[in-house]
């Protein structure tokens, strides 16, 4: 802190902050509110923690994050990309390796940071409604089959795309696109340490992605628009690389259209929305860890400082460029993944390599600036589609 720079005015310790949802968003923001000393309780819906297995690849911006505990939920290393379009292919070396998690193995990790911070949890206490009451918020919930009501002084809604508390509070629905992922064999021919991705226009406006779990097995996945065109698609995609799918994976990713205002007042009370629930996903690659993890800060900055977060006017000039990244190739048809490929010249491959895609704004202008003729293909992309509808 500069000298002569006011601290932000903390809030009373004494006021309980109520977290719906222990998703990995929430739990992060239970854990960063109860060390700057606030009551916290996190409502879970299901009897225990139960997270489905997802493997997840993140940068190593998610090491600096977690801390010691990250170890707990990483299972691979990555340090090279391999691209793939119409027999054309790209190789990028990353400097700082990106890491594969598994997403059962994190939800508790960062259940028991929470608990350990002084944060409590509650199990099988359901969501139901949320309004004013005289000095804050009242809560709905039915726990172990009874209805309660608890009171609070500010709510977030860390319970996913389809959060019933934005519902509950006027928030407008999040649109979401399917995941789908299978575990597969890894092919012998593919590295442990390397994940390839298949550009494919005709079946996704995303790609596919195989990423080595380890030396035996990879998750083999793709994001679509529909689910049953992206089911179908995903099947054909399986049977041409000739690999059997050992057990299925699947999610609803929310899409990000602009940014999703995380604040609203009821009566005397606040409510947040943090993670998937608040569309905070890097729409690029529809990746949601690192950025729910920011969201997830900024929320527990503007709890315990009254209002006040830098990292939230961060994340949204993040989520606002992937989101210029994604309205460029949204609408590429193959012969331009084909030239953006040709065009990944040595330089620009080594500025892919060496900035991650967390720093989206510094990685786009460095290689614009060694590819100027990405600028241009970019605009196509952009003039073709229009952007994505809004």
């Amino acid at each position: 802190m500069q000298n002569g720079e006011k601290r932000p005015r903390a809030v009373p310790s004494d006021r309980e902050i109520i977290v719906v949802g222990g998703s990995a968003a929430g739990l992060f923001t239970a854990a960063s509110v109860a060390r700057g000393g606030r009551r916290v309780r996190v409502l879970e819906s299901k009897p225990q923690l139960e997270p489905a297995p997802r493997t997840l690849i993140v940068t190593d911006h998610f090491r600096s994050q977690m801390g010691a505990s990250a170890r707990e939920s990483i299972i691979n290393e990555i340090r090279r990309f391999e691209l793939f379009t119409d027999g054309r292919s790209a190789h990028i070396a990353l400097t700082r390796p990106d890491l594969v998690i598994e997403r059962s193995r994190l939800i508790p990790a960062l259940a028991r940071e929470a608990q350990q911070a002084g944060a409590a949890l509650s199990f099988d206490t359901r969501f139901l409604g949320i309004g004013p009451n005289a000095r804050g918020l009242r809560v709905a919930v039915e726990s172990g089959g009874k209805r309660e009501e608890l009171h609070a002084d500010s709510v977030v809604g860390a319970d996913g795309a389809a959060s019933r508390v934005a519902r509950a509070s006027g928030w407008p629905p999040v649109e979401t696109v399917p995941l789908v992922q299978a575990i597969v064999r890894l092919p012998k021919d593919c590295p442990p340490d390397t994940t390839r991705v298949w550009f494919v226009p005709d079946d996704t406006p995303y790609f596919y992605w195989l990423i080595p779990e380890s030396p035996e097995r990879g998750a083999l996945g793709v994001i679509g628009e529909h689910g049953r065109d992206t089911k179908r698609s995903f099947e054909r995609f399986l049977e041409k690389k000739q690999l059997e799918p050992l057990e299925w994976q699947g999610a609803r990713i929310p899409v990000y259209r602009g940014w999703v205002p995380v604040r609203r007042r009821i009566g005397n009370g606040e409510v947040y929305l943090v993670g998937d629930a608040a569309a905070q996903v890097k729409v690029s690659t529809v990746g949601g860890i690192v950025t729910g993890f920011r969201g997830a800060l900024g929320v527990a900055q503007a709890l315990l400082h009254d209002g006040k977060s830098h990292e939230l006017g961060a994340l949204r000039r993040e989520l606002g460029t992937h989101w210029l990244i994604r309205r460029a190739l949204h609408h590429f048809r193959q012969r331009d993944y084909s030239q953006l490929v040709d065009l990944l010249d040595a330089s620009t491959r080594q500025s892919l390599g060496e900035i991650n895609r967390d720093e989206s704004t510094r990685l786009l202008w460095n290689v614009v600036s060694r590819q100027p003729r990405l600028v241009l293909l970019g605009l196509r992309g952009l003039l073709m589609g229009k952007g994505i509808k809004s």
